[in-house]
């Protein structure tokens, strides 16, 4: 018996649904996206996470130092200089204002008459400015020039990387031959006669950190589009008419962006120290400027009396430095997709 389909009414057509098939779909949530899955896997990591923190608290600090620092950092106390630090509540020696003269453990405060509501929690330096202040306004511009130069070395360096893989062919090998050619120069040597020629100063410092520091960031970025430009989807992208330009903002940087952000959070450390060493070495920022460079300056000529006065930057560097690179290596494990839960 032959039916024709045509003739049957369309209402005696309905989906089946059970109450069983209604459960599983419940059951049944979205896949998490690749940065939902990163950010699982960075939790993971108690020593990345607590980095993260600490660098968070770290640069809130240092950028409300207008607000929150007791006294001007440059502003000059000579009656008050050298004094020890002094915490309200403690009673431990070199932290309660108490300090060797002579052979004698003495209060220091009250031989410089300093009222009693006075403290100053890092003590004071060879001027009587305050340290805490200038810690906090010189960890200020030190977090300042590396985020620049690490915004600029990603810039320059993403750029440089992409045009050169995408280009390919004579540009390609002309572009190359330019990055060796930089690479040859002792980074140092070439940093430090850029900051004699300059006006030493923060953008002195950042556009000779800028000059050598983008090219890592530049290999890095070649190396990941020559890989992923022959890819299946990439070339029928490129069979389909699509540009250079929308392959690479629509497959190639998205593929890419966990190993160029990897790779820009650890140029900041690096920022940070080449900044300290400059301005330790007296070519960088210059007194009275405070920075952690400047600040290790000063306190080293008083080491063997005061020595707080180059203990403090030299903690709050090691901290900053070494939450930066365990944050840094958090992420690399965080964006490796690969890597074994």
């Amino acid at each position: 018996m032959n039916i024709n389909i045509n003739q049957i009414p369309k209402e005696l057509f309905r989906f089946k649904t059970t109450g069983q098939d209604t459960a599983v779909k419940e059951e049944i949530t979205p896949s998490p996206t690749f940065l939902q899955d990163a950010w699982r896997r960075l939790c993971k990591n108690k020593g990345a996470l607590a980095s993260m923190l600490l660098l968070t608290v770290i640069i809130i600090l240092a950028f409300l130092a207008p607000v929150i620092a007791p006294y001007n950092p440059n502003t000059q106390n000579i009656p008050h200089a050298n004094l020890p630090p002094r915490i309200p509540g403690i009673s431990i020696n070199g932290l309660n204002g108490r300090a060797q003269l002579q052979g004698k453990l003495i209060d220091r405060y009250a031989l410089a008459k300093v009222p009693a509501d006075r403290n100053y929690l890092f003590g004071t330096d060879e001027f009587g400015r305050d340290l805490l202040s200038r810690t906090l306004y010189g960890t200020r511009i030190s977090l300042t020039i590396a985020f620049i130069a690490a915004i600029l070395d990603l810039t320059i360096g993403v750029f440089y990387g992409l045009t050169s893989a995408l280009k390919g062919g004579r540009v390609d090998n002309f572009m190359q031959r330019i990055l060796e050619i930089l690479t040859g120069i002792p980074n140092l040597v070439l940093v430090v006669l850029m900051l004699l020629i300059f006006k030493p100063g923060i953008l002195s410092i950042i556009f000779a950190l800028t000059i050598s520091s983008w090219i890592p960031m530049a290999r890095i970025v070649r190396a990941q589009t020559l890989r992923i430009r022959n890819m299946e989807y990439v070339q029928a992208a490129v069979a389909l008419g699509s540009s250079q330009v929308r392959n690479a903002i629509s497959h190639i940087l998205p593929n890419i962006a966990g190993i160029v952000v990897v790779r820009a959070m650890f140029s900041i450390p690096s920022a940070i120290f080449f900044e300290t060493f400059l301005s330790f070495i007296g070519v960088g920022m210059k007194i009275p400027n405070a920075s952690l460079g400047t600040l290790l300056n000063s306190g080293y000529k008083m080491f063997r009396i005061h020595p707080y006065q180059m203990w403090i930057p030299s903690i709050i560097l090691c901290i900053i430095m070494l939450a930066f690179n365990l944050f840094a290596d958090g992420l690399r494990d965080a964006f490796d997709p690969k890597m074994k839960e």
